[in-house]
């Protein structure tokens, strides 16, 4: 039974986004399991509230993050 925990920063992707991402993961995990693994996926998305995820040292928000998914630097 796969679990994939995946952790976000709040209010980064829609809800939209989200449901492909466990689509997407799901997925994933039965092209290396097989079909029959399907209905036991879990995958679970966990949102992080801005500024409490850290990189180097920093606190990341959800501005950062989005400046990230428009291909700018930090």
């Amino acid at each position: 039974m796969p679990f994939v925990q995946v952790k976000l920063l709040e209010g980064v992707f829609s809800k939209e986004q989200k449901q492909e991402m466990i689509r997407k993961f799901t997925d994933l995990m039965v092209s290396f399991e097989g079909e029959a693994l399907r209905p036991v996926v879990w995958v679970v998305i966990e949102e992080v509230k801005s500024g409490e995820w850290g990189i180097g040292g920093n606190a990341l928000t959800t501005a950062d993050a989005k400046n990230l998914v428009a291909g700018k630097q930090l």
